[in-house]
């Protein structure tokens, strides 16, 4: 989809301020905010990769740092996902309190930790996250709240990755909601191999859309 303008913002919340790159056309079908796994930041490229696939399908994208340079510098604080929770449900809230922004379908991208405190913040946010799909991710760190998550879960993991696909069917297990286990034949932890994260990219794709509201386009300042 052509028309995206990406520009740097400061996210200002209680405890901190982020920074962000947020990506916008005049006509969305929603808004995929990226939760990135510890030791990464927004400029992820794995991440970089699948938010421009996004929006060649009309989403808009938010990529973040959930944490400020001092704190990512501590090791724990990497994976506190009580912390990385709070921050992803207060940048939420900024989301919706910016005018620039308009009202949209809400839909989060976890990858690896980032994927448990996306996972925890649907849980909180019942039917306000329209879906939730996690790259490579932990959701069995989230594993006492999945039983509450409503929006419809995607949980993609690399065919090799054996030890992160037995966590992912123990939290396929305990979710209660729409739900699907996407196993990418041939690919590692992180997607490296050739067209592997093309398929996460497409696999993402489709499950946003499937699950995206009946109003599929939104018109800026409608």
């Amino acid at each position: 989809m052509n028309g995206f303008i990406t520009r740097t913002v400061a996210i200002e919340l209680a405890d901190a301020e982020l920074s962000g790159d947020l990506s916008m056309a005049p006509r969305s079908r929603g808004m995929v905010v990226f939760v990135h796994g510890s030791g990464s930041s927004r400029h992820s490229p794995r991440n970089q990769f699948v938010a421009t696939a996004l929006q060649k399908r009309g989403f808009d994208t938010l990529l973040f740092d959930l944490l400020t340079e001092e704190e990512d510098s501590d090791y724990r604080t990497r994976f506190d996902i009580d912390l990385l929770t709070k921050r992803l449900l207060d940048v939420t809230a900024w989301i919706g309190r910016q005018k620039s922004i308009p009202p949209l379908p809400l839909y989060y991208f976890g990858a690896s930790t980032g994927a448990a405190a996306a996972l925890n913040a649907a849980a909180e946010l019942g039917e306000q996250v329209d879906a939730v799909v996690s790259r490579g991710g932990r959701p069995d760190l989230a594993l006492e709240n999945l039983p509450r998550v409503r929006a419809p879960t995607l949980l993609i993991v690399g065919g090799y990755d054996e030890e992160v696909i037995a966590l992912n069917e123990q939290a396929y297990a305990a979710l209660r909601c729409a739900k699907k286990l996407a196993i990418v034949p041939r690919a590692t932890h992180l997607f490296e191999e050739p067209g592997t994260l093309e398929e996460v990219a497409r696999l993402a794709g489709e499950w946003f859309e499937h699950h995206c509201p009946s109003i599929a386009a939104t018109a800026l300042g409608e």
